[in-house]
């Protein structure tokens, strides 16, 4: 006999989890946790099993599942946080047991795949985009976008949440930008990152164009030009893409925010900067995670080394 719980109290029970995540867990973990538990809550629901209690070969049967129409890697992602969440409300959890441990590593040798790595923006992709950006506000934010992607090497959301107070002039032409929070900045210790003249410059002529002094530095645009209060992570690849048409560089595949990262880094690297430097400047904790990225193209013969260009 399946055992049936109202949905009211499972919400509730599930509703007091994530509020009590306030605070101890970035924001987007937060996001990912809820989204990744209603898409597993919808599945219990529609057969009748109870989420908090659910026998470990019908959690394998979720999986399975969601093989047919997901990658491993959100497979992956999706019963890590389910784990987390099983154990944080002291529920059974299934994602132990052999049969679904196995059951991954099924999925895993059958649909695996080395994970698609973002194509570099390079300095000389980089100067490039920014030769077609348009001479009005929004080719000014364009600019500004690309510029601080690549100096910083950051993540989507974290380009996204610079704000015009972060802006750090230290004297003798030197600036810097506070980074609040990031991935792996759980604690929101914040880190200073080191930003050329240039992108200061660039910042303020901004902040003068829109008329804001403080607030997020990057802005999507209402339809009468005038600027949003922020602009969304997902925006940033809907623009390098328009860029990238405009400029005709379809050929090195698609950019992405995490273009900027692997493009940067590439650069540092063929300037001998040590990966030490590099795994600092881009916010990666271990070689392991930094080399995913360089590996895979420090050795393309397009590669052009941003120091040719200064």
């Amino acid at each position: 006999m399946v055992l049936k719980i109202p949905l009211g109290i499972k919400m509730h029970k599930i509703n007091l989890l994530f509020d009590s995540l306030e605070g101890a867990y970035a924001p987007n973990t937060i996001r990912s946790y809820r989204s990744d538990y209603m898409h597993y809550s919808n599945w219990c629901h529609k057969y009748q099993y109870d989420p908090f209690n659910i026998h470990e070969d019908k959690f394998a049967d979720y999986i399975l599942q969601m093989g047919e129409s997901l990658t491993v890697a959100t497979i992956q992602r999706r019963v890590a946080s389910l784990s987390s969440i099983f154990n944080l409300t002291k529920s059974t959890n299934p994602t132990k047991e052999p049969v679904v441990i196995l059951t991954i590593k099924k999925l895993r040798r059958k649909f695996g795949k080395p994970q698609k790595q973002a194509t570099p923006l390079t300095y000389d992709i980089l100067t490039k985009l920014k030769k077609v950006c348009s001479g009005d506000i929004v080719g000014l934010r364009n600019k500004l976008l690309l510029q601080l992607g690549y100096e910083t090497m950051r993540r989507r959301s974290e380009i996204c949440q610079f704000k015009f107070e972060d802006l750090q002039h230290h004297g003798n032409h030197k600036h810097a930008l506070l980074l609040r929070h990031s991935k792996t900045d759980q604690y929101n210790q914040g880190k200073i990152i080191p930003i050329s003249n240039e992108l200061s410059k660039m910042i303020l002529s901004w902040s003068l164009a829109i008329d804001q002094e403080s607030g997020y530095i990057l802005r999507s645009f209402k339809r009468n030009l005038s600027t949003n209060p922020s602009l969304t992570p997902a925006s940033i690849n809907h623009i390098l893409k328009s860029l990238q048409k405009k400029a005709g560089l379809n050929q090195i595949g698609e950019l992405s925010g995490h273009s900027f990262r692997v493009g940067a880094a590439i650069d540092l690297l063929d300037k001998n900067i040590p990966l030490e430097k590099i795994m600092l400047r881009g916010g990666w904790k271990s070689e392991t995670s930094a080399m995913r990225y360089l590996q895979s193209w420090s050795d393309q013969d397009w590669l052009i080394v941003a120091s040719n260009h200064n």
